[in-house]
C-alpha cells in the first residue's frame, strides 16, 4: 500500500491515535479510480468528512466532482482537475494518485471499505461528542439537565445518520400498496394515523399523525385532562401503542383514579371517597387486570421542563415504538435559561414540543389553558386568540409585504387567506422576509394603542408582545420612556439588511373593544406591524389547536345541552375544521362519541 505520512491529525490530546483504517480508505479511493460502480456505492455510505485523513477527503471530493459532471474519472483526469485548483502537489501528485490504483486489492470490494470508513468515522464521532460533552460538564454554574439534554441529543443523531435509501422496483411498490389497502378495508377505516378513539375527530383528521403538534385547550373546569387521559387510554389500550403522559397539574394517582373511574363505570366519588360497594369492587378488580397490561407511561414531575420530557421520552422510544407523547399542561412546564418573558417561554416551550415531535415522528398533545376573554363575551365558546400568552391586532394594522414592498391589513389577510412574505426579525436583530401562513380572527377585545417617539403607533391588545432591548414584553407591561424596537428606515429601503432602532414609547391609549385579529408567521413567529416589531401568538407550532366548551358550565340547570360537549377544531394544518359534538360523563370522568353515549 502507499505510504502515508503519519502527522498531528492523527494525535489527540492524550496521545492515542483516534479509530481509523488508513488502508481502507486508500483501497476505497484506488477503487473509486478504477470503477464507475465503485463510485456509486462510495457515494451511498460515506461523505468527505468521514475520511481521517484530510487529504483523502478532499481526493473523494474532487472524483465526486469529477463524476457528477459526467467526465471520466481515472489517475490522470483526476490529476488534471486537482492541478486546476493548485491542490494536486499539496495532495501527494500523480504518482500517490498512481499508487491508489496499483495498490487496491480488488474494485468489486468497494462497499466493504467504504463500510469500514463509515464506521471508524462514527467511533471518531463518538469521542467528538463525548469531549465536547466532558467540556461542557467542566463548565461552571452549568445547568446539569441541559448538558444532559444536549448529550443525548448528540449522541441520538449520530445514531440516527441518515443513510442513501436504495432503489425499490415499482413491482414491489405496487405490492406494499396493495397489502396497505387491504389492510386498510379489512380495518373498515379511514384512519391512517393514532386513533383517538373519537370517531368524528379521527375522520376528520384521519388520526393523529406522526410528527404532529396538538393542542387542546379550554378554561378550567371544561375537563381538557379528562379528555387527554381518555386518548391515553383508548391509544394503550384499543392500539397497544405505547403512550408517554406528563401530569403537571394532577398526581400520579389522581391520572390512575381517572382512568380508573372511566374505565371501570364506577362513579368518582365513590372512588375519591372508598365507598364502594360488592358490584363497584368487582368492576374494579376487572379493570385493573386490563390496564395492568397497558403501555401507558406516567410522569408527575412537579418542576418539569421540554429538556426532561425530551431525554425521558428518547429513552423510551429506545426501548420501544413510541405511539404518543402528553403533556397536562403547557403553561406549567418552565422553558431553559432565562427567558426574556413567559411570553417568549412558553413559544419556545411549543417549538420544542413540535420539533420533539418529528424527530420522534410522533404525535404530542399538549393541554393548554385559556385565558379570561371567553367569560367577558356572550357567546362564551373560545376563539385562537383566547390562547394564554398570545396577543392580538384590529383589523386595520398595515402589515408590510416583503414580496412586492406593499402594505396590507390583517383584515384584507382574513379575507383573501392569502399567504405573502411580510418583514420580520430574526435573531441577530435583522429584518428578513418570512411566510405568513395564517391570518384568523380573535374575538372582541379591549385595544390599547401604542404611541413611539418617532411618531408610528400601533393599536393591539393588552397581551400583545412588542420587541423590548431585554426581551418581548407584553403591551401592558411597557412603560412610558421605555425603548421597542422599529424600523430604521422610513423609506423602507433595503429592508432585507437594515437593522432596527429603539423607539422611545410616549404614550399607550385605551380605544375599547373592537374586533381582533392575529396571524403566524413561520420561522421568527413575529411581522413588522405598522412599522413596528410585534409578535404572534402561541398557536404557531401547533398542526392542531381544538377547544372543549361545555353550555351547562356556563348556564348549569338552565342549559339544553346538559352533558354535552364540543370538541371546536379551530386549525387544523391538514385538513378542515369542523365543531364536534361529545359526550361528557363527568361522573365517570370520561367523554365519548355522542351518538354511542350509554347510561351510566
Amino acid at each position: 500500500m502507499a505510504q502515508t505520512v503519519h502527522s498531528l491529525e492523527q494525535l489527540n490530546t492524550h496521545g492515542r491515535v483516534p479509530p481509523q483504517n488508513l488502508e481502507a480508505e486508500q483501497s476505497l479511493l484506488g477503487a473509486m479510480l478504477l470503477s464507475k460502480d465503485a463510485i456509486g456505492m462510495a457515494i451511498e455510505e460515506v461523505t468527505a468528512d468521514d475520511f481521517y485523513r484530510g487529504l483523502h477527503g478532499r481526493i473523494f471530493e474532487a472524483i465526486i466532482n469529477l463524476y457528477g459532471k459526467g467526465e471520466p474519472v481515472d489517475a490522470v483526469t483526476l490529476s488534471e482537475e486537482l492541478r486546476k485548483s493548485n491542490s494536486l502537489e499539496q495532495l501527494g501528485g500523480l504518482s500517490y494518485l498512481r499508487a491508489l490504483t496499483a495498490d487496491t486489492p480488488s474494485t468489486s470490494n468497494a462497499g466493504y471499505y467504504a463500510e469500514i470508513v463509515r464506521q471508524c468515522a462514527m467511533m471518531r464521532r463518538l469521542i467528538e461528542v463525548s469531549s465536547e460533552i466532558s467540556e461542557k460538564a467542566y463548565q461552571p454554574g452549568v445547568d446539569p439537565s441541559e448538558v444532559l439534554d444536549d448529550a443525548e441529543g448528540l449522541v441520538f443523531n449520530i445514531s440516527q445518520e441518515r443513510r442513501s435509501s436504495q432503489f425499490s422496483h415499482l413491482r414491489e411498490l405496487l405490492d406494499d400498496s396493495l397489502r396497505s389497502l387491504e389492510q386498510m378495508q379489512l380495518r373498515g377505516t379511514e384512519i391512517t394515523g393514532l386513533s383517538t378513539g373519537f370517531r368524528d375527530f379521527d375522520r376528520l383528521t384521519a388520526g393523529l399523525q406522526p410528527s404532529n403538534l396538538m393542542i387542546v385547550a379550554a378554561r378550567p373546569g371544561m375537563g381538557k385532562s379528562c379528555f387527554i387521559a381518555n386518548i391515553a387510554t383508548h391509544a394503550a389500550l384499543e392500539q397497544h401503542k405505547a403512550v408517554a403522559f406528563f401530569t403537571l397539574e394532577m398526581s400520579k394517582m389522581e391520572i390512575v383514579n381517572r382512568l380508573l373511574c372511566a374505565e371501570s363505570k364506577v362513579e368518582a366519588q365513590k372512588i375519591k371517597t372508598g365507598a364502594l360497594g360488592d358490584q363497584d369492587w368487582s368492576r374494579i378488580a376487572h379493570t385493573v387486570g386490563v390496564l395492568s397490561n397497558a403501555p401507558l407511561y406516567i410522569d408527575d414531575s412537579a418542576y418539569t421542563s421540554v429538556l426532561d420530557i425530551r431525554a425521558k421520552c428518547r429513552r423510551l422510544a429506545a426501548s420501544q415504538p413510541l405511539g404518543l407523547i402528553i403533556v397536562d399542561y403547557l403553561q406549567l412546564m418552565h422553558g431553559s435559561g432565562r427567558p426574556e418573558s413567559r411570553q417568549v417561554e412558553i413559544a419556545e416551550i411549543s417549538r420544542n414540543l413540535k420539533t420533539l415531535a418529528r424527530e420522534l415522528s410522533t404525535p404530542i398533545i399538549a393541554a393548554c389553558q385559556l385565558n379570561r376573554s371567553p367569560e367577558s363575551r356572550s357567546d362564551k365558546r373560545p376563539m385562537l386568540g383566547d390562547l394564554r400568552e398570545s396577543g392580538c391586532m384590529p383589523a386595520n394594522t398595515r402589515l408590510l409585504r416583503a414580496d412586492n414592498g406593499k402594505e396590507v391589513t390583517l383584515g384584507e389577510l382574513v379575507l383573501s387567506q392569502e399567504q405573502p412574505l411580510v418583514w420580520s426579525l430574526d435573531e441577530r436583530w435583522r429584518i428578513v422576509p418570512r411566510r405568513l401562513v395564517r391570518t384568523f380572527p380573535s374575538g372582541i377585545k379591549p385595544v390599547f394603542r401604542l404611541r413611539l417617539a418617532s411618531g408610528y403607533e400601533v393599536e393591539a391588545t393588552a397581551n400583545h408582545p412588542f420587541r423590548r432591548l431585554d426581551g418581548w414584553t407584553r403591551l401592558d407591561e411597557l412603560n412610558v420612556g421605555d425603548a421597542i424596537a422599529s424600523i430604521d428606515d422610513p423609506a423602507m429601503v433595503d429592508l432585507a439588511t437594515s437593522d432596527v432602532h429603539w423607539d422611545e414609547v410616549k404614550e399607550i391609549e385605551s380605544l375599547g373593544p373592537m374586533p381582533t385579529f392575529d396571524a403566524t408567521v413561520e420561522g421568527t413567529h413575529n411581522f413588522v406591524a405598522n412599522g413596528v416589531i410585534a409578535h404572534n401568538s402561541i398557536e404557531q407550532d401547533a398542526d392542531i389547536v381544538a377547544f372543549l366548551y361545555r353550555d351547562d358550565y356556563y348556564h348549569g340547570a338552565e342549559s339544553t345541552e346538559r352533558g354535552e360537549a364540543e370538541l371546536i377544531i379551530a386549525k387544523h394544518r391538514n385538513g378542515p375544521t369542523d365543531t364536534i359534538r361529545l359526550a361528557f360523563l363527568e361522573h365517570l370522568s370520561k367523554f365519548e362519541d355522542f351518538t354511542t353515549r350509554q347510561p351510566a
